[in-house]
């Protein structure tokens, strides 16, 4: 290699190793910018909970379980969905644990939604019962892990139809 190719070499990795500082910042995420792209998905999601989950208390109440089970099922597959579009989506740095924590959450809500699904077809007005109760606790905690993101839509409310 020459003098002149050497000293060309040298000029790219100083200009380079200059700009990398300013890409990285660029790319950095920040809670502003993660609750913008996630609050689309959990808007999406909310819609589509309060269309499944439309009338389900009164079935319950009326007995009508195989019915509110199919509700609680497709609410089930539908915030699976969400997940992983959630999962998807570029975390701040500095919030990745508590947001690894939050989606532990949301996982759970789903999973709660089939079991409460799977105690109504069985006919288990008690248990179905016993799990609401747990979705609503979970969804506090969720909702507890992520109080800094200021959300609107990704708030779990499961009372709003339960």
């Amino acid at each position: 290699m020459g003098k002149k190719s050497f000293g060309v070499l040298s000029v790219i990795v100083l200009v380079l190793s200059m700009l990398a500082p300013f890409a990285a910042a660029a790319e950095e995420v920040t809670r502003e910018s993660y609750t913008e792209a996630v609050e689309p998905i959990c808007k999406t999601n909310t819609q589509a909970n309060e269309k499944i989950l439309k009338g389900v208390r009164q079935k319950f109440k009326s007995g009508k379980l195989a019915a509110a089970a199919s509700q609680f099922s497709k609410a089930s597959t539908a915030l699976k969905k969400a997940i992983k579009q959630l999962k998807a989506v570029p975390q701040p740095t500095a919030d990745q644990a508590k947001l690894a924590k939050w989606l532990k959450y949301v996982e759970e809500e789903a999973n709660l939604f089939q079991q409460t699904a799977n105690k109504l077809k069985a006919g288990d007005k008690a248990g179905a019962q016993a799990m609401v109760i747990r979705l609503t606790h979970n969804a506090n905690q969720a909702n507890n892990q992520v109080l800094g993101f200021e959300f609107r839509y990704c708030r779990f409310e499961p009372s709003k139809f339960t």
